[in-house]
């Protein structure tokens, strides 16, 4: 089965940074695009950015554009989502999944990054 936990979330004031972890298994990662996902409260899942299995290709949101970087260390089994320059309005959830396009499923259970001064 897919097992995916994300950790890293934490609270910070705002230009702050953060490196977000996520650790796969029960398939074939390194072969697998990978994808962040963010769900602040009361809203829907917002895609961040994606990833393919050997990292020589990202895709970002306008809002993650020149802020954040996605990578992944495929001997790990782990992907990463560094934040930088965090902003109140980064506050949310982050999820890792597997899935390209809503509803993300195959996601983790999620990890809490709470951006305020």
């Amino acid at each position: 089965d897919v097992l995916l936990v994300e950790s890293g979330g934490d609270f910070v004031h705002p230009g702050g940074s953060l490196r977000l972890s996520c650790t796969a298994s029960g398939f074939a990662f390194g072969d697998s695009l990978m994808t962040w996902v963010r769900q602040a409260p009361g809203k829907g899942f917002e895609w961040i950015s994606t990833i393919n299995g050997g990292g020589d290709w990202t895709n970002y949101s306008d809002s993650a554009k020149g802020r954040f970087t996605i990578s992944r260390d495929n001997s790990k089994n782990t992907l990463y989502l560094q934040l930088n320059n965090l902003r109140p309005d980064d506050t949310a959830k982050y999820h890792c999944t597997t899935a390209t396009g809503p509803p993300y499923a195959n996601r983790g259970q999620g990890t809490q990054v709470t951006v305020s001064s």
